[in-house]
């Protein structure tokens, strides 16, 4: 299995080689299928450098729905049955995709606005300008779970919930490759954008795809950010471009890769596996941090009060913190303390302590 290279040729055609479920992440920008009806001019009659290539012009609407199908299709064989998929358009097409792909059996996640903040303005002033992108993020079934790191987008959002909507500028100035003073490819995504998916949707060592790789933003972010990538490309021009901006790129240092991990990929201690391995004996005695309410330690991990109106009554550390307190529910971790050299310790420090010698 090729990791890391570019495979020039027909993307439908090279994913149908490719391993079965092999792939943790799928990026996909393809054609837009944007049915200009000829070159664009602003109003003072100069040319406008849109997407005029040959690789975007289809016969007809139903030509771009079986090509949808088919590269979809042949993506979706890729996948592996937890991988996630992002395809990326805009009105000409997002929504033929987004059909289409319902019908495979994908399962729609989310849909993103990529909200541009430097968008192209609309030179006949016969429209609204067009200011977005629409992402489409989905997995292979309502039963996949795809990876998803929701605290790396927290922490990347000043601590808020990340949104779906997106305000990131177009590639512009540095970022845009160029051949001869010339933009090398006439939709180059921004890095920015490609780095969010990343961080968002996959982890280090996952190999992503991008089956219409153009310039190579997906591999560049992808090296730089410690993931692999294939790229296909059937241009082989675009190839060029991207293999020389992919060399360039200077991997960050894997201290530097780190993100912000998630609770649910901490492996689960139960309170009874703390009394199972010695770390906490039978017969101890538990208390809140205020030292108003006792429990007692016994062998099979519950808890048994000591003294007030619900002396003897029994339960799991969970149930008792909440009993006393009249509440609900609770968090027995953190409710729950033993006294240690004089000083009162939480629970959650000593399930610390087991994952560390656990190896977790």
């Amino acid at each position: 299995m090729v990791r890391n290279q570019i495979i020039e040729g027909d993307s439908i055609a090279a994913m149908a080689a490719m391993a079965p479920e092999s792939v943790d992440l799928v990026f996909a920008d393809p054609p837009y299928n944007l049915q200009l009806g000829g070159d664009l001019t602003r109003p003072d009659g100069s040319h406008v450098d849109a997407v005029t290539d040959a690789w975007d012009r289809f016969g007809s609407f139903a030509d771009y729905d079986r090509f949808t199908r088919d590269w979809l299709s042949a993506a979706r064989a890729v996948m592996k049955p937890d991988a996630g998929l992002w395809v990326i358009g805009t009105y000409h097409n997002i929504f033929r995709v987004g059909t289409i792909l319902q019908d495979l059996g994908f399962w729609v996640l989310n849909d993103i606005v990529w909200r541009k903040a430097n968008p192209m303005p609309n030179f006949k002033g016969t429209r609204f300008t067009n200011a977005h992108e629409t992402l489409i993020w989905a997995s292979k079934s309502p039963q996949a779970r795809p990876t998803f790191n929701y605290k790396a987008m927290k922490a990347l959002n000043d601590d808020l919930q990340m949104r779906s909507d997106w305000v990131l500028p177009i590639c512009s100035g540095s970022e845009r490759v160029k051949v001869d003073g010339v933009k090398a490819h006439p939709t180059q995504k921004p890095e920015a954008l490609l780095h969010r998916i990343l961080l968002a949707s996959s982890n280090e060592g996952d190999l992503v795809l991008d089956p219409f790789f153009g310039s190579g933003t997906t591999g560049a972010v992808a090296k730089r950010l410690g993931r692999d990538w294939i790229g296909i490309e059937r241009e082989a021009r675009y190839a060029r471009v991207a293999q020389a901006r992919i060399d360039a790129v200077v991997p960050l240092a894997p201290e530097d890769r780190v993100i912000t991990g998630e609770a649910r990929a901490v492996p689960r201690v139960a309170f009874g596996q703390l009394v199972e391995t010695g770390l906490l004996s039978p017969g101890a005695t538990l208390t809140d941090r205020q030292r108003r309410h006792k429990a007692r330690v016994r062998a099979d991990g519950s808890l048994s009060l000591e003294g007030g109106a619900q002396v003897g009554r029994a339960g799991s550390i969970h149930q008792l913190g909440a009993a006393v307190q009249g509440l609900p529910s609770c968090n027995g971790w953190t409710f729950w303390h033993i006294e240690s050299r004089g000083r009162l310790v939480p629970l959650d420090q000593m399930r610390e302590v087991y994952r560390a010698r656990a190896g977790g």
